[in-house]
């Protein structure tokens, strides 16, 4: 197999890839990723027993063991930009060997699990509701920079989407990925279901106006009304569609979970949401604790 280079791949002096600064032996099998790095403390408070602690500029991670799982928590930052960090760096570490610079012959697969905060686009979904993100909807454009497959992306789906909100040309495409079935078969029973739109902004992008008028004023009315099959667009957020793609590229599970703590139709936040988090964090740590 052809090396990789330095320039391509950069390696710390400890063995570790470059902006995450974990090395293979500091990942688990499981990971659970979430945007702020005051989050991971959230989550690993939990654990029995904490194993790793690294810290890299907005990439902070635990490594340890809850119920007998080894788990990773690690923060992403915010933008699917730092999604295409951290999915190719954590790929990067299980399955390339760092030493001679070459894929691994055996594929190592994660369960990679974002574990959120997002505003509803429905008036019926109230604050404090968990939404499993069934597909990923994203106007980010990140997907066009890698060659995959045409059965990566839910193409009918976009295209009915493309053609219902008369998407400009000025903007990326749209495209839509799937979760992973087995992640939502295990973790997201009882949660509500369907499509979560992963903005490039948390202003302009999600039809937020501040002093800059909007060149789509009328966006979130479209994303509203829109249905496909029976799911409907739910919740806006920034890093899912980038999570969806890279990791079926790369051939790991993905799935985002979700608490609501705004409602965009309602205008409505909560800004004591950190309970209904801690209630999210702690249903799902006890699912992924029984994932085999």
């Amino acid at each position: 197999m052809k090396q990789i280079n330095e320039s391509e791949l950069i390696i710390n002096n400890d063995g570790s890839v470059y902006h995450l600064r974990l090395r293979p032996d500091q990942i688990a099998g499981t990971v659970l990723i979430v945007g702020d790095p005051a989050r991971v403390t959230m989550v690993s408070r939990y654990f029995d027993a904490i194993e790793h602690e690294v810290r890299n500029r907005e990439f902070f991670t635990h490594t340890g063991f809850f119920k007998n799982k080894r788990i990773t928590v690690l923060s992403t930052g915010i933008g699917t930009d730092n999604i295409d960090i951290v999915l190719n760096e954590l790929d990067a570490a299980v399955n390339i060997d760092l030493d001679r610079r070459i894929p691994r012959e055996d594929h190592t697969a994660l369960n990679i699990i974002r574990l959120g905060t997002s505003g509803a686009l429905h008036a019926d979904i109230p604050v404090g509701t968990f939404v499993a993100c069934r597909f990923g909807l994203g106007f980010d454009g990140l997907l066009h920079f890698y060659t995959h497959d045409e059965s990566l992306t839910e193409e009918e789906m976009t295209d009915a989407f493309i053609r219902h909100t008369s998407w400009s040309d000025k903007l990326a495409r749209p495209y839509i990925v799937a979760a992973s079935d087995m992640l939502l078969d295990k973790v997201a029973t009882g949660m509500v279901q369907g499509i979560t739109l992963t903005a490039n902004g948390f202003y302009g992008p999600q039809g937020r106006q501040l002093r800059i008028p909007l060149a789509f004023p009328d966006l979130n009315i479209q994303f509203e009304r829109f249905r496909y099959k029976g799911y409907s667009i739910l919740n806006y957020e920034m890093e899912s569609s980038a999570l969806y793609a890279l990791g079926k590229i790369l051939g790991h599970q993905t799935l985002t979970v979700c608490d609501i703590i705004a409602n965009r139709k309602r205008n409505e936040y909560n800004s004591a949401y950190e309970q209904s988090l801690d209630k999210m964090i702690r249903l799902v740590l006890d699912r992924v604790a029984d994932i085999e």
